[in-house]
């Protein structure tokens, strides 16, 4: 489906809105609820299409599940499948693929995940090296998809992480979850600490730290009780929202049920430095998670900024949208040490920079990032591809709406990945 947006918007966004679920916490809590082989509550949970692929996952392993309502339901993993060989289908969810390929390492099954065109791409590298040196049994397609696991007791290691990733840690605590032996990540920065959160909520033997080596996550053998578990908002899906109210004139609006998590609040450090107008309300915790509302109000004079070094884990997803922040500020704004954009769902790095020369956008491609020279009018007819990569269609609807002229976003409904409530909830504030 292509989109064409062709009205200028002219009275800014107003109103209120309450975010989609978090989909890196509902991963981790259909995943961690499946491992207490009990029967829980989910309460908003994210039913993208991401995480309905995890979900499918396990309905084949014998899990059951009821919806109670659009976003709670009931998950019944107290008499699942102890053995078995499947074909699982991961659709375009490299966190469906990466973080269950460290469960079906050390289990009963023998399993073969696959995805789509897009998911097939996407390097798996990362994974099969650290579950290999625990004795994984895995074969790829030159360390892409599909993944052919056999299932087998697996041995802890003490692993030092090149990069800081979540999903890496993540497929290696869960492995590392069925293992006696105390099994060590160590991460350069802290990426989103998700999993340690949920893990330590649900009783597992899970330490967390720093010491002269980096940041540590140490996980030993434990189950998991039983326990329900509520979802706080996504604030990468926010951030669409939070950088269009601070870039559209005259608007102001506030965005309800945000998680801060402090491993992903990398776009208020961004909105600190560039001075964005905003106020965090309403503080609280959620199953140990930190969630608040978030207003932002249009701001005229935006700044430069620099985003590097340990703030690239804390906002890798937020860069496209943060790139179109920087077309607005004054001055040169500089993205660097981020280049696992290239390894998303596209290469970020290359498309932005395609994207934003396309609308005449002062912008300098570099191996690890851009720079971008603020402050730019918008006002051209724009075709725009998104092949397939949901953020960064949400980063050209949110284009289109300081775009003088019209905007085409070729391939947009690859939103419905992540976030098919996106187009209704921008309804709502124009």
């Amino acid at each position: 489906m292509d989109k064409l947006i062709e009205k200028i918007k002219k009275n800014g966004l107003s109103g209120e809105i309450t975010i989609p679920p978090d989909k890196s916490i509902s991963h981790r809590s259909l995943i961690f609820g499946f491992l207490t082989n009990s029967k829980i509550k989910i309460k908003n949970l994210s039913v993208c299409e991401d995480c309905i692929s995890t979900l499918k996952i396990l309905k084949q392993l014998g899990a059951k599940y009821e919806f109670i309502s659009k976003n709670d339901l009931i998950l019944d993993s107290s008499d699942v499948l102890k053995e078995g060989e499947f074909v699982f289908d991961c659709g375009n969810s490299g966190t469906t693929t990466r973080l269950l390929s460290g469960f079906f390492a050390r289990s009963n099954y023998q399993a073969t995940l696959k995805g789509d065109k897009s998911l097939s791409k996407r390097p798996m590298k990362r994974i099969i090296e650290p579950l290999r040196l625990m004795g994984a049994d895995i074969e790829s397609n030159e360390n892409k998809l599909p993944l052919k696991i056999k299932g087998k007791k697996l041995n802890a290691i003490t692993y030092n992480s090149p990069i800081a990733s979540a999903q890496v840690k993540s497929c290696l605590l869960l492995a590392g979850l069925g293992i006696d032996d105390e099994t060590v990540i160590y991460e350069p920065s802290l990426s989103r600490n998700h999993s340690e959160i949920m893990l330590e909520y649900l009783g597992a033997d899970i330490k967390t730290g720093k010491n002269e080596k980096g940041y540590f996550t140490k996980i030993k053998k434990s189950p998991l009780i039983s326990k329900d578990i509520e979802i706080s908002g996504d604030i990468s899906s926010a951030a669409f929202f939070m950088v269009g109210a601070a870039i559209v004139p005259d608007s102001l609006i506030l965005i309800k049920n945000v998680g801060i998590n402090p491993t992903r609040t990398g776009i208020l450090d961004v909105f600190n430095q560039a001075g964005v107008d905003y106020k965090l309300l309403n503080k609280r915790k959620i199953s140990n998670e930190e969630v608040c509302d978030i207003s932002v109000k249009y701001t005229k004079n935006i700044k430069p900024f620099e985003i590097k070094g340990d703030m690239v884990p804390r906002l890798i997803d937020e860069i496209p949208i943060l790139a179109l922040l920087a077309t607005q500020a004054q001055g040169k704004t500089i993205v660097c040490d981020a280049q696992d954009l290239r390894n998303k769902e596209s290469d970020r790095i290359k498309t932005i920079t395609e994207a934003f020369k396309k609308a005449d956008v002062e912008i300098k491609e570099n191996i690890d990032g851009f720079e971008i020279q603020g402050k730019k009018e918008i006002n051209k007819e724009l075709n725009l591809e998104t092949f397939l990569d949901h953020r960064l269609a949400m980063t050209y609807f949110v284009l289109s709406l300081i775009n003088k002229k019209e905007t085409k976003i070729k391939g947009f409904d690859c939103v419905n990945t992540s976030f098919p409530e996106f187009l209704n909830l921008f309804n709502l504030l124009i």
